[in-house]
């Protein structure tokens, strides 16, 4: 088993990789406005840390519950926070807007340039381990998973990884068809939507047919797990790649974890490390 650890980026998660390949091939005169993105705090940094290198301003719609671990960073690199609830901040994701915040809306999932960055992770797995059977990815909106998978081009086997507070990619992939799911706002903030985006459906049926749903116990335990064995400090959605491991609910061949970020509150994650 190996891990990709994308907590050890500059801001603490991929993010950078699909922000940056959306800026830098948007149309210039587009952006002067300024960005806009809607984010649990992950996306807004990696927007912000581009939008600062560009010279732009940038806003970020998050959801009630963010926690102040990402909006923290993400104000100190300038950005704006508009905080909705949290069905509020949904509509903003399928609008692709919000009618009282002007700018250009770089989606943070639902943008070809955004699962383009983000598979360049993909190529990365290639190039180091050619022969990886199975890739294990944080599954929120989709854009990571879908990403690797179009880099992986079949060569290795894509796993979406939900928490059971909210886990829209089983229900989809059981539906057939993407479906809205019952949101429990939990403290594994990174992945857990709505549901599965009706413009994700189609690359992610093809790409990511597979989904394992963890509890919060069973991530809670892959977080400890993380900092005892490999002294990584890894926030819910980047330690639920993991946990389905421990569990021995995967076997076989070359295994990939994606850590995909490590933007945890310190009071939050000192109480995992006791078992809470």
């Amino acid at each position: 088993m190996f891990l990709k650890c994308e907590n050890l980026f500059p801001i603490g998660s991929f993010k950078l990789r699909g922000a940056g390949n959306a800026l830098l091939m948007a149309d210039p005169a587009e952006l002067q406005q300024g960005v806009v993105t809607a984010s649990a705090g992950n996306m807004a940094q990696g927007v912000a840390w581009w939008t600062r290198r560009l010279g732009l301003r940038c806003t970020a719609i998050v959801p009630d519950y963010a926690p102040a671990a990402k909006l923290g960073p993400f104000e100190r690199m300038g950005g704006r926070v508009v905080r909705v609830p949290f069905d509020e901040w949904w509509q903003t994701l399928t609008d692709r807007g919000h009618p009282d915040v002007t700018g250009f809306f770089l989606h943070p999932v639902a943008d070809s340039n955004v699962v383009a960055g983000n598979g360049t992770l993909g190529l990365e797995l290639l190039d180091t381990l050619p022969d990886v059977d199975t890739v294990l990815v944080p599954f929120g909106g989709g854009g990571l998973a879908s990403g690797i998978a179009v880099a992986l081009d079949g060569k290795a086997r894509v796993v979406g990884c939900e928490v059971e507070t909210a886990a829209p990619l089983r229900a989809s992939l059981e539906a057939k068809k993407p479906v809205s799911v019952e949101h429990q706002p939990s403290w594994v903030d990174g992945i857990g939507g709505g549901g599965l985006l009706p413009e994700m459906w189609p690359l992610v049926e093809a790409r990511v047919p597979e989904a394992l749903v963890s509890s919060l116990e069973e991530i809670g335990g892959a977080i400890r797990y993380l900092f005892a064995r490999n002294q990584l400090v890894a926030e819910g959605a980047g330690a639920a790649s993991l946990a389905p491991v421990l569990q021995r609910r995967v076997r076989g061949g070359q295994m990939v974890c994606i850590v995909s970020g490590g933007n945890i509150d310190p009071e939050l994650f000192a109480r995992i490390l006791k078992g809470g």
